[in-house]
């Protein structure tokens, strides 16, 4: 069929099909120059070969990136779609969400892509990822958020908070490149899979890392409070957001750990977590952020929704990273 028929003149499921490829082009248009191919550099404590995906998300240099994608380093090697090359130093490592930033020296032209709204998806929505699986450089594919504010278990051994999933099929190497919506903005810094499962990946919410990324501006690293459970974000029925006087959404504990403040105040898997300290929380990326270092050793009350009945419970959140998850 002719490339110059009118949109409006194909059929319905031409038309369809049009309209998905062209928001796929569109996207990748967009943010496909900003992304980068990241290569861990040898030294004294690491070996070189580690290789990732980034993305540029300021004029300024600053790159977004997997902690498990630079390890340990202190700098890597950077590989542009325009084919320049650069080193990078590593200005923040965050093993808990699998987080890294990087500064470099941009090659003239290089464009920097919008960290958007993660709270703003919707399961079902379009989102194209982007990066080097397997060594091969801007590599597209494409899919729908299947789950939101899911918690992950890192190679770490640690809890990862607040990840989308989705099965826009990644592979080894698209570590670290962006999970981008339709509009252009990146949503999510893609991290893992599943390797025996087919349409099963993931990726740190852009909410997420917003957060981390201003914590590693202003302090070089992440401090934060932690409760002791793994959740995700689910939907509140209208009728219960009136009567508890929440938002729309809520986290479900899916995980209680042993010894962890959650546990000692009683908390359970399958309560439905409402608000810390009075304010609601509709997604695991405002828990994250209420979780400051501020609330290490504080008593916090959180309300909880169980069994059809608002309960208080006082909890004091420990350090991330001194509680075994």
């Amino acid at each position: 069929m002719p490339l110059d028929v009118p949109l409006t003149a194909l059929p319905l499921e031409d038309s369809l099909l049009d309209a998905y490829s062209r928001a796929v082009i569109s996207t990748v248009d967009r943010v496909g120059p900003a992304v980068v191919r990241v290569e861990r550099i040898a030294d004294g404590k690491n070996a070189g070969g580690g290789v990732g995906s980034g993305v540029v998300i300021a004029g300024d240099g600053l790159v977004l990136t997997n902690s498990h994608v630079v390890g340990g380093a202190g700098r890597v090697k950077l590989s542009f779609a325009d084919g320049n090359a650069r080193e990078a130093v590593v200005l923040g490592n965050d093993p808990d969400t699998d987080l890294a930033l990087l500064r470099t020296d941009l090659p003239a032209g290089t464009p920097a892509a919008a960290l958007g709204d993660s709270k703003a998806l919707r399961r079902g929505q379009l989102v194209v990822a982007i990066g080097n699986p397997l060594g091969f450089e801007s590599t597209v594919t494409a899919g729908v958020v299947s789950a939101l504010g899911r918690s992950l278990r890192a190679t770490s051994g640690r809890l990862i908070d607040d990840v989308i999933q989705t099965d826009a099929a990644l592979n080894p190497g698209n570590s670290g490149g962006p999970l981008v919506s339709t509009l252009g903005e990146v949503v999510g810094i893609n991290t893992a899979m599943i390797s025996r499962a087919q349409g099963i990946c993931f990726a740190v919410a852009s909410n997420t890392a917003v957060f981390v990324v201003s914590e590693f501006i202003r302090h070089g690293r992440v401090r934060r409070a932690h409760i002791g459970i793994a959740a995700e974000t689910v939907p509140l029925p209208r009728r219960l957001a009136l009567a508890t006087g929440s938002g729309t959404r809520a986290i479900r504990i899916s995980e209680v750990m042993a010894g962890g403040p959650a546990q000692a105040a009683g908390l359970l898997a399958g309560d439905l977590l409402l608000s810390l300290e009075g304010t609601p929380i509709e997604g695991a990326d405002d828990l994250i952020r209420l979780l400051d270092a501020g609330r290490i050793g504080r008593d916090t009350v959180v309300s909880i929704l169980r069994g059809g009945v608002v309960e208080k419970r006082t909890l004091r959140p420990v350090e991330r990273g001194t509680l075994s998850s």
